[in-house]
């Protein structure tokens, strides 16, 4: 008996020992393979523009392709899901946005910041009105004496019930003491797409995502929800220039799965970090006109932590005024 129980311990020992051995040694060999990033909103955003400009330069310093996909649905919720069930092995990442301090507060799934091991937060993005051109207002005043006096009838896009760009509409909303009726897409591009083809009247989304619009004529922005006008469009007023106390801002950066080993954590920091600095992502950030705001992953876990305590406050309360 006793050498029955000896033998039994010494195969656990050495099956312990041959675990912790071979998962050293893939982690000393990682990456060996294509690397899956995960974006959660549609093609042509922020969110898809900052994760496919990352991927684009963070391969060069890791050697292994990384392929991103646009997973949309439930205000990143669906795409975080599938992110924080991923197995840690450094092979998937995902762009990880504002929402991720929103989803659990909306009700749309058991996520937090704490479900994750955070890499970076990379970019900050502040919210905008943007009508089109033909509207019958032509700046803030006239766009908000407008939904005084029809109140209900302005279709304002967003990028999901729930979304940042959605707490935007929101809190202009409030501001003004009117009432818009909300039209939610999977991602700002598309709500930017329907607003170009007449089918909503406004959006409050990112300055870099309506950029083309405004450029070729067919969109005008009337104001920037936030604390400073933006770079891409400086004779935009904001908000608070006008007398209204709004500021509405979007964020985003890079997570792994919780309990990826910290040597692989360690290599696609570095990785992303170095890609970060490169001309490939610094290039495409700034024809997007997308504000760099780096922090790296322990002071992104607090920030978004933070963000995440006042979601869970701020959004109820909003929401619920929204039904009213």
């Amino acid at each position: 008996m006793r050498k029955s129980r000896v033998f039994v311990v010494g195969v656990l020992v050495l099956a312990l020992f041959s675990f912790v051995f071979l998962t050293g040694v893939a982690s000393a060999d990682f990456p060996e393979k294509e690397i899956l990033l995960i974006i959660q909103a549609a093609p042509g955003g922020v969110s898809d523009a900052v994760g496919r400009a990352m991927a684009a330069a963070a391969q060069e310093f890791l050697g292994v392709p990384i392929t991103a996909t646009n997973i949309t649905g439930a205000s990143g919720a669906i795409a975080m899901g599938k992110l924080k069930e991923s197995k840690p092995d450094g092979y998937t990442v995902g762009y990880v946005p504002v929402e991720l301090s929103m989803v659990k507060a909306l009700g749309y799934a058991d996520i937090s910041p704490d479900d994750f091991d955070l890499i970076m937060r990379t970019n900050i993005v502040p919210a905008a009105l943007t009508v089109r051109s033909d509207a019958p207002y032509k700046t803030f005043e006239e766009f908000a004496a407008y939904a005084k006096e029809h109140p209900g009838e302005i279709l304002v896009g967003t990028s999901g019930t729930g979304s940042i760009w959605h707490i935007a509409g929101l809190a202009l909303e409030e501001a003004l003491g009117v009432k818009f009726t909300f039209v939610p897409f999977d991602g700002a591009a598309p709500s930017v797409a329907a607003l170009l083809g007449g089918h909503i009247h406004a959006v409050t989304c990112s300055p870099s995502e309506v950029l083309s619009g405004v450029q070729s004529g067919d969109l005008r922005m009337l104001a920037v929800l936030g604390d400073s006008r933006t770079e891409l469009f400086p004779d935009v007023p904001t908000a608070k220039e006008l007398g209204y106390d709004i500021n509405v801002m979007a964020w985003g950066g890079f997570a792994l799965p919780k309990g990826t080993p910290k040597e692989v954590y360690d290599k696609i920091a570095d990785a992303f970090y170095k890609a970060f600095n490169s001309e490939t992502f610094t290039r495409v950030m700034k024809e997007r006109g997308i504000q760099l705001a780096y922090l790296d992953g322990p002071s992104f876990a607090e920030f978004a932590k933070q963000q995440y305590e006042m979601y869970m406050e701020l959004i109820p309360r909003a929401m619920g005024k929204s039904e009213k």
